[in-house]
């Protein structure tokens, strides 16, 4: 009995086992999907304890599988929980928790990466971008084949307050390969900094929480898992628009293991390529030897800064895309080489 004065906690009543409900439903990960199974509650207690105070919260979980982390979230005594799940095959035990927490749980089958977040909670929880954090979370242990994309997808919805920061600074709480949690929190000079560490980190507070090992999954990955919490940050480090600073980024990291130089030269077409580039990183004070993984947030702030002035002077520069002039020039030399064949055919025809 609850203490006079207290009201009791959320308790779900007595479950199948997550390994029962696998059993129950024939549910088998398919490799194919990234798809792997955390069984152990003591893991999944642990991983929901990194999103925060969760009483009475909105949480959205997602692609919640055969609901390990979904006992866990309910657990915590969530106000609402939004499940959103692409796979048909777990809609039914799904729906037996929904069932044993009620009013608790809303399902939604279908593609977290299509779904429109921006009206998955209710308006009131809205607050400012400067106010502390809504209370909102997302929490997710992604399939591997989408983590990366729909990270990205969920930073630029941070850059332009939208999706589900419409609410404002929305928390979340994520699985990725441990690599890819290296890279999400790796710092200038790091062996594992590259496009995803700035994007990440020049929006949001970025925590490496803990490492899940490979074993405690079902079926047991190649690699270890990391958990990853993520704060977006009132003010971005590079305020430009996202498009421009991911434009910029992706440039640099292109040729990795050379100078930056190289890298930022494909900003440019190919008449003045040089003399621009020159141009960008004086007037952005980077050296342009250093490598892309050197470089400082403050450096890319800078690049960005001066490449977006480079822009408003030339506005045919943004749209230059680096890929299209390599086409373009293959195309044209696949072109003369098919017209200047048949010539060689008769000149030899006539010899």
């Amino acid at each position: 009995m609850a203490a006079p004065g207290r009201v009791a906690a959320f308790r779900l009543p007595p479950l199948p086992t997550i390994g029962e409900i696998i059993k129950l439903y024939r549910l088998k990960a398919q490799r194919q999907l990234s798809q792997n199974f955390l069984l152990d509650l003591r893991l999944t207690d642990k991983i929901v304890k990194q999103a925060g105070e969760l009483k009475n919260a909105h949480v959205c979980e997602v692609g919640p599988g055969p609901g390990g982390i979904t006992r866990s979230i309910l657990s915590a005594d969530v106000e609402q929980l939004l499940l959103i799940e692409k796979d048909a095959r777990f809609i039914p035990g799904l729906q037996m928790l929904s069932e044993a927490a009620p009013g608790k749980v809303r399902i939604v089958h279908g593609d977290i990466l299509t779904y429109k977040m921006e009206k998955a909670f209710p308006k009131h929880l809205k607050k400012d971008w400067e106010d502390e954090p809504p209370d909102i979370h997302i929490i997710g242990n992604l399939p591997f084949s989408v983590s990366t994309p729909l990270i990205i997808k969920w930073l630029e919805n941070v850059s332009k307050k939208d999706g589900p920061f419409t609410y404002g600074r929305t928390q979340m709480t994520l699985t990725f390969q441990k690599e890819v949690g290296e890279r999400l929190t790796a710092n200038p000079g790091g062996k594992q900094r590259s496009r995803l560490s700035i994007m990440a980190q020049h929006l949001c507070s970025v925590e490496n929480c803990f490492i899940i090992p490979g074993e405690a999954f079902v079926p047991k990955p190649e690699v270890d898992v990391a958990v990853v919490h993520f704060t977006p940050l009132v003010q971005p480090k590079i305020q430009q628009p996202f498009e421009l600073v991911e434009k910029v980024v992706r440039s640099v990291f292109q040729f990795r293991r050379k100078y930056c130089f190289r890298g930022l030269e494909t900003l440019f077409p190919e008449s003045g390529r040089l003399k621009r580039t020159e141009q960008l990183m004086m007037t952005a004070n980077v050296d342009p030897t250093l490598r892309p993984f050197q470089l400082s947030m403050s450096q890319f702030r800078n690049l960005c800064n001066t490449y977006r002035k480079m822009c408003d002077e030339d506005s045919s520069l943004f749209v230059f895309d680096y890929r299209e002039e390599l086409k373009q020039k293959k195309t044209t030399r696949n072109l003369l080489k098919s017209t200047s064949q048949p010539e060689q055919t008769e000149e030899e025809d006539q010899l």
